[in-house]
C-alpha cells in the first residue's frame, strides 16, 4: 500500500478535478505491475496496473489501490468492472469513497464476484492524499486552506513591515510543494503591493508552473500599479481579480493580460466566491495572506484547513504583525483547535497542519 500511495503522488496537483490514485498488482512477494491516475479523462489507477498483465492468472494475486474502486460509469468505465475481468482474486483498499453515494458499494460488488476485500489500509495516509477531491465531493465546494508562516511568538513581519525570510529554505521549498498540489492560489491585495509576489511554483521543480492565481482586491488598489507580476509575466492569463467594485473599473490593457475579474457582493462574499469557483469547477484554493485576508476569512468560518509553517524566532514585540486577528474568545475551550493534525519538521522549522472546522 505504501509503493501505492507513492505511486499514486506522481500525479501531484495533476488530477484535479479527481483524486490522486496509485495501484499495485502483488503475486507473492513479486510485483507484477503498478500504476497510477495521470488526470481528469484519463484511465483509472486500476486499469493502467491491470492493463499490463492481460491475460495472465491473477486468480491468486492481490490488487493494492490506495481508494475504493469506482462502480459508476463517468468519463471512463467501472473499475469494479475491470477487476471483475481480470480474475483479480483479491483487492485491498487504503479507504472508501468519501462519496456517500458511493462508499463502500464496490466492496460488496466484488464480494459478490467472489473476491476478497479488505479495506482501510493506511487509511489516514490515503485519505491526506486527497485532501482537496474528498472535501469537493462530499461538500462540493471548493476547499479552502491557509498558508501561514510565523515566529514562534506568532509573528508574520517585523513592526515596519519586514518579513523576508522567516522561515528557512526547507520550509520555503514545501511551500511550493504545497502551491503544485492546488488548482488555485490566493492573496489579498496588501500582499501583492508589499511583495509583488509571483505566486507561481519554482524550488524543486525543473520548470515553473502557476495554478490560477486569485487576486483579492475589493477597492481594486492594485490596478494602480500595473506593471505588478501577476499582470504581466508568462502566467498573467492565469490571474483573476477578485473585487466588489465594478469590473470595468479595472483598465483594458490589464483585462486584456488576465484570466477574468469576478465582482462579488460584499454582503456575501465567501458565499459568492465559493459559488463563483463551483461554476469554474475550481476544486481548491490555497490563500498564502496577508493577515487581513486570512483574518477576514477564519472570521467568517471560510477557512477549511491551516497550514502553519513555524521558525524558532522570537520577535517579542507587541508592534510586530500578528498572523491572525479575527476572534475575540474569552476562554481557552473557546480557541479553534486543529483537527487530524500533521507535524512536519522542516529543517529547522516545522509545519503544523490540520482542518480548522
Amino acid at each position: 500500500m505504501q509503493m501505492a500511495i507513492d505511486v499514486a503522488k506522481e500525479a501531484w496537483g495533476n488530477t484535479h478535478p479527481n483524486p490522486m490514485v496509485g495501484a499495485v498488482v502483488v503475486l507473492g512477494d513479486d510485483v507484477l505491475a503498478v500504476g497510477h491516475h495521470h488526470k481528469a479523462g484519463e484511465p483509472h489507477a486500476e486499469p493502467m496496473a491491470l492493463n499490463q498483465l492481460e491475460g495472465e492468472d491473477l486468480s491468486k494475486a492481490t490488487l493494492y489501490v490506495t481508494l475504493e474502486p469506482c462502480c459508476t460509469f463517468g468519463k471512463t468505465p467501472p473499475c469494479t468492472e475491470r477487476i471483475k475481468r481480470a480474475g483479480v482474486g483479491r483487492v485491498v483498499m487504503g479507504t472508501l469513497d468519501p462519496n456517500p453515494d458511493h462508499a463502500g458499494r464496490a466492496i460488496q460488488i466484488l464480494q459478490a464476484a467472489g473476491v476478497e476485500v479488505v479495506y482501510n489500509v493506511l487509511k489516514d495516509q490515503c485519505d491526506d492524499l486527497n485532501l482537496v477531491f474528498n472535501h469537493w465531493i462530499v461538500k462540493r465546494n471548493p476547499f479552502i486552506a491557509a498558508k501561514i508562516a510565523s515566529t514562534l511568538d506568532g509573528r508574520i513581519a517585523t513592526r515596519n513591515g519586514h518579513s523576508k525570510w522567516i522561515t528557512g529554505e526547507v520550509a520555503r521549498k514545501d511551500v511550493h510543494h504545497w502551491r503544485r498540489y492546488f488548482p488555485a492560489i490566493g492573496v489579498g491585495s496588501e500582499t501583492i503591493l508589499a511583495d509583488n509576489p509571483s505566486l507561481t511554483v519554482r524550488h524543486g521543480y525543473a520548470e515553473e508552473w502557476s495554478p490560477i492565481r486569485f487576486v483579492f482586491d475589493r477597492r481594486l488598489r492594485t490596478i494602480q500599479q500595473p506593471e505588478l507580476r501577476v499582470y504581466n509575466d508568462a502566467f498573467a492569463e492565469k490571474t483573476i481579480i477578485i473585487t466588489t467594485s465594478k469590473a470595468d473599473q479595472v483598465p483594458a490593457d490589464i483585462r486584456s493580460k488576465i484570466k477574468d475579474v469576478w465582482t462579488l457582493s460584499s454582503n456575501a462574499f465567501w458565499a459568492g466566491f465559493r459559488q463563483k469557483c463551483v461554476e469554474e469547477l475550481i476544486t481548491g484554493v490555497y490563500l498564502e495572506g496577508g493577515s487581513m485576508l486570512l483574518s477576514d476569512a477564519l472570521k467568517n468560518s471560510q477557512l477549511d484547513y491551516l497550514f502553519h509553517y513555524q521558525a524558532p524566532k522570537l520577535l517579542a514585540d507587541s508592534y510586530a504583525k500578528p498572523m491572525l486577528d479575527a476572534l475575540t474568545p474569552g476562554e481557552m475551550s473557546e480557541a479553534i483547535t486543529l483537527k487530524q493534525v500533521k507535524h512536519t519538521v522542516l529543517g529547522d522549522d516545522r509545519l503544523v497542519r490540520g482542518f480548522l472546522f
